[in-house]
């Protein structure tokens, strides 16, 4: 049998060949009967009819799973993740619904029906799997400590642990400097508040960390929270270890403690938001232009609830020492702030109803396009009235 023979048979049962696609039996079938006329190994038989498929010009069979998500699910995955600031897989996840709905309310959804029913179908591994392809537009390095000892440390006691039975309106507070490579001069500071049994946040921009500031800055955050505030736990620092911050908790009626020199762990849960909340959205230039503060308060007055309302963790359950290793079992789902504050029983139905009411109205697309307007004013202001021999970039 020469070799146009052998081409005719494979072209006559090509369509009989594609149509058996995932069916063993009925291929086995063929094959055998096609080895029996032609003398070749049945081994060789499914590359004869590859390459009859591509002389046929019918469209090539391909390997492996069939694609279940295309580029169209991707992109409307990618839309998602952009307006909640690139979260990883984890935290993205139990959110996808929600932005979804609310984009789809205020007419910022464009993604076919076809592609948004099936990010919705997409497991929470796929949602990792490709966000992983994605390119983050941030980076990072490390920042400046400015904590100085404060003048009372022996009269503010000291509290190392017991957060995890707190009540609402236990704060966590600390102050992140806007100093770039050095702390001489006069520069800008942010007060960052986390409560923590919710991780509700507050953030507050100020003219250098002077003692009646910074208090200024705690009066704005408190005047900010949904719930009031019960306990301020700052570290050991001069800003708020001092007689004016002890007289003002007192007059509220506020528990005023802190934590060991040098423990950031007891400091943890607003410790931890300095890095990713503020550095990752201001960055690590130094801010030395004055009207940088009231953009910088413009732009936290958008971040605040964005990040409160949108952007969901996964708290820590478990920390298991294996050896020299600590083996940590964090939440299955995470939670955004606002979620957690309605599930807490402490808090008051009135104020449940007005988050309610509040969560609404917002629009995370929305919420994120101002933000990044707000950073781009905030750089613009520093560049124009900054020291123009300040060597920093804003990051």
């Amino acid at each position: 049998m020469n070799m146009t023979t052998k081409k005719d048979i494979f072209s006559s049962r090509l369509s009989e060949w594609l149509k058996g696609k995932g069916y063993k039996k009925k291929r086995g079938e063929i094959a055998r009967a096609v080895a029996l006329v032609t003398g070749m190994h049945i081994k060789s038989i499914g590359r004869s009819f590859r390459r009859a498929q591509m002389r046929d010009g019918t469209e090539q069979e391909t390997r492996g799973r069939p694609v279940v998500y295309g580029p169209d699910v991707t992109v409307a995955l990618r839309t998602i993740w952009e307006a909640g600031n690139e979260p990883c897989g984890e935290n993205l996840y139990p959110v996808i619904a929600e932005y979804v709905a609310i984009l789809k309310r205020d007419g910022d959804w464009d993604h076919r029906e076809s592609a948004t029913e099936s990010l919705l179908r997409m497991s929470e591994g796929t949602v990792k799997m490709r966000i992983s392809s994605f390119e983050r537009s941030r980076g990072g390095c490390r920042g400046k400590s400015t904590t100085k000892p404060g003048s009372i440390l022996s009269m503010i006691p000291v509290r190392a642990d017991g957060w995890k039975d707190a009540p609402t309106g236990t704060m966590q507070i600390d102050t992140v400097a806007h100093c770039g490579h050095t702390v001489a001069g006069d520069f800008v500071y942010t007060v960052n508040a986390s409560e923590v049994g919710t991780l509700w946040g507050e953030r507050h921009a100020q003219w250098n960390k002077g003692k009646k500031i910074t208090v200024a800055s705690m009066e704005a955050i408190e005047a900010c929270l949904p719930f009031p505030p019960v306990e301020w736990h700052p570290d050991s620092g001069s800003e708020f270890i001092n007689w004016h911050c002890r007289e003002w908790c007192e007059k509220r009626g506020v528990r005023l403690t802190r934590s060991r020199p040098n423990h950031k762990n007891d400091n943890c849960f607003v410790e931890e938001r300095n890095g990713h909340i503020v550095r990752a959205y201001v960055g690590y230039a130094r801010l030395d232009a004055r009207r940088t503060v009231e953009a910088l308060n413009r732009l936290y007055a958008v971040l605040n609830p964005f990040l409160n309302h949108f952007v969901a963790s996964r708290r820590i359950v478990k920390r298991e020492r294996i050896g020299a290793r600590w083996k940590v079992t964090r939440e299955k789902k995470g939670l955004t702030p606002y979620q957690r504050l309605l599930a807490r029983s402490d808090v008051a139905e009135d104020i449940k109803h007005m988050l309610r009411e509040k969560h609404e109205q917002l629009n995370p697309l929305r919420l994120k396009k101002k933000i990044d307007l707000l950073s781009l004013e905030v750089f613009n202001i520093q560049r124009r009235y900054g020291n123009p021999m300040n060597p920093d970039k804003f990051r």
